[in-house]
């Protein structure tokens, strides 16, 4: 079907349309997003920065948090804008754009939580051999293989919907363009569609969720045979990824493991996997890491001990 549309631009319908309710969340959704960003930046200078978390696991977290902080500037700037405007807009091409980023980073994101389970599977199951199996260069084809994943991901979900004709409404009842929102505007039956999208999206969400639970259970039935300090210390790095998969695929799993509709309660699903869990993962994977907090410290005191010594010793 080739593209033709009579829509040049989206309005959003947002979250709520109480004047109180949007400044309320504006100050919320204002401080999440700072605190996502500052929290997932902080852990990419933590790692880059400290040469003792110079490790596969770090390397991953460091790229998640990255792609916690673009994710997030997809998603959360214009819904905050969108809280201090009564109309709320958004361009055809802009639209796309946002769909594209949020699948591409989404995408790459659940990959990547497979090479970290991975990562854990080989340094606890094989501990001897972690260091040779998990090198550099493995380290490396995994992260593109979770970005070409990502990217095939969301160029799927990109040509359904830009092909897809626009006669009329543009009204979208969300705060997102996404995918179930754009397919119940399109002038066409969408129903073949929509059995794409669960296939590319709600369906692959399920395996791997499903095979991460599969993993991280072989792996914590593993630790029968470690020390407990061992034991101990896996137990909180596992809880830790298994906290964060949790978080991010079950409402994904939610949202498009279904026939094409808009459900009530979508919008605040969406508010848990496009604007929490990215706030999240930094405390996740930073609260009960006793290696990451003590290179965080370390970080701080050598800055604030650099500071003085630039205050005593002026130019």
């Amino acid at each position: 079907m080739g593209h033709s549309n009579n829509v040049t631009e989206f309005v959003l319908l947002g979250l709520t349309q109480d004047p109180k309710g949007k400044k309320a969340l504006f100050v919320i959704f204002l401080l999440i997003y700072i605190v996502t960003m500052v929290g997932n930046l902080l852990i990419v200078v933590t790692v880059l920065a400290s040469p003792s978390l110079d490790s596969p696991m770090y390397f991953f977290l460091a790229y998640l948090s990255l792609m916690d902080v673009v994710y997030s500037t997809a998603i959360s700037p214009k819904l905050i804008i969108d809280l201090l405007c009564d109309k709320k807009t958004i361009s055809f091409p802009a639209c796309m754009g946002q769909l594209f980023l949020e699948h591409l980073f989404g995408g790459a994101g659940v990959f990547l939580l497979v090479a970290m389970a991975y990562d854990r599977y080989v340094a606890i199951c094989k501990p001897l051999h972690y260091l040779t199996i998990m090198n550099r260069q493995v380290c490396i084809l995994l992260l593109w293989m979770a970005w070409v994943g990502g990217f095939v991901h969301s160029v799927v979900q990109l040509l359904l919907v830009y092909s897809l004709p626009f006669c009329g409404p543009n009204v979208i009842d969300h705060f997102i363009c996404d995918m179930y929102p754009l397919l119940e505007l399109a002038c066409t039956d969408t129903h073949i569609i929509g059995l794409t999208v669960v296939a590319n999206g709600g369906a692959i969400c399920t395996v791997i969720f499903i095979l991460l639970l599969i993993s991280y259970g072989v792996i914590l039935s593993s630790l029968k045979t470690h020390s407990q300090e061992g034991r101990s210390k896996a137990l909180l790095t596992c809880s830790s990824h298994i906290t964060a998969v949790v978080l991010f695929f079950v409402p994904c799993i939610f949202m498009y493991v279904r026939p094409v509709c808009n459900l009530p309660t979508d919008k605040s699903i969406s508010v848990i996997y496009t604007v929490i869990t990215p706030m999240l993962n930094p405390l996740i994977y930073t609260l009960r890491n006793t290696e990451m907090k003590n290179a965080m410290k370390k970080l701080w005191c050598k800055k604030l001990t650099t500071r003085r010594m630039r205050r005593c010793h002026p130019c």
